[in-house]
């Protein structure tokens, strides 16, 4: 199988090494603006370099992984499914909701697969989860809490273009808390403050947010993001239901520390970084991805996917903006 890769920043070429070593995977072809990527990409993996999206689309490539940045999202996706070669994609297919959907329709009816990069739903542990809650073990749900806590906030120049907390860093809870539960949201309360680094503040945006979402069956989902968590990369999932109650991410590396008299747990050094966290995560999701180009299975994150936790961004940056509940209904196109 040869797979292409558009893209050599930190994800692309985090990509680039998983990729090299999957034994699915024959060769891989790059293609990047900054030379210097393109150059550690052959001489670390083999690949062979491209000098153009377009002459990576013609080289024989079986599928193609888009780790560019967001704004060529929309057009890369399309060139793909133009030459009829399946796509993976990293989150979110473009960075407002209409140019998303034009995505959608070209998309569909393609017979291309188009597969959105939410790496948490091939975590084991979120996997369980999910398997927990389709199997009725846990009863009716009534509450779900999903955290997501950085360690540092990213460097200005991202927080410039990232769209705000809850696209970038929330937009994760969102998917996994639908797809471990099989619902759809369908309102939101979003609440933000700044605790911090300033320029966040000057870019429009917040450091600390939270949101309630009520699902379609009542259960209430709440969401607890921030970029400053001096110990560690935080991601965790409750899952509250009349029968029993789970978590993901209680584990040895969680970056908690408890004050209980006694209490050794967790006794682990703490995640610090979300490759870190979710490394056996990301080399399932592209293995999934090879599956997909082989044709053995379906997307398993499509855009339709993807668009429904965009949604769900989207109206909790409304809602922060204007301090009301929104229901999704206001966000569809």
């Amino acid at each position: 199988m040869r797979i292409g890769i558009m893209g050599l920043g930190r994800i692309g070429s985090f990509h680039a090494e998983t990729l090299a070593g999957l034994d699915g995977v024959d060769s891989l072809v790059v293609t990047d603006p900054v030379a210097a990527a393109v150059a550690t990409a052959t001489e670390r993996f083999g690949a062979t370099a491209t000098d153009s999206p377009e002459a990576l689309l013609a080289a024989g490539v079986d599928g193609v992984v888009i780790a560019a940045a967001t704004d060529a999202h929309p057009d890369l996706i399309l060139a793909a499914v133009r030459a009829g070669i399946p796509v993976f994609c990293e989150k979110p297919v473009a960075r407002g909701v209409e140019e998303s959907l034009e995505v959608l329709r070209a998309v569909e009816g393609s017979g291309v697969e188009v597969h959105i990069g939410y790496n948490r739903r091939f975590d084991a542990g979120f996997a369980a989860a999910r398997r927990a809650v389709l199997s009725g073990e846990l009863g009716d749900l009534h509450t779900v809490r999903s955290t997501t806590l950085d360690p540092a906030p990213p460097p200005p120049a991202y927080v410039a273009v990232s769209g705000g907390i809850f696209r970038d860093c929330g937009v994760h809870d969102f998917d996994i808390v639908r797809w471990v539960t099989g619902r759809e949201v369908v309102e939101v309360y979003a609440t933000g403050g700044n605790r911090g680094a300033e320029y966040i503040r000057e870019a429009g945006d917040v450091d600390t947010a939270s949101a309630l979402l009520t699902l379609d069956d009542g259960t209430i989902a709440v969401i607890s993001d921030s970029r400053h968590n001096a110990r560690g990369h935080d991601v965790r999932l409750e899952l509250h239901g009349m029968k029993d109650s789970i978590a993901v991410g209680l584990e040895d590396r969680l970056p908690l520390r408890s004050v209980e008299p006694g209490t050794a747990f967790p006794a682990g050094t703490p995640h610090t970084f979300f490759m870190d966290r979710f490394a056996d995560a990301y080399r399932a999701e592209l293995t999934a991805f090879t599956e997909v180009v082989a044709g053995t299975r379906t997307s398993p994150c499509t855009v339709a996917d993807a668009i429904e936790a965009s949604l769900t961004a989207e109206a909790c940056t409304l809602s922060l903006r204007e301090h009301r509940p929104v229901r999704l209904d206001e966000v569809r196109k």
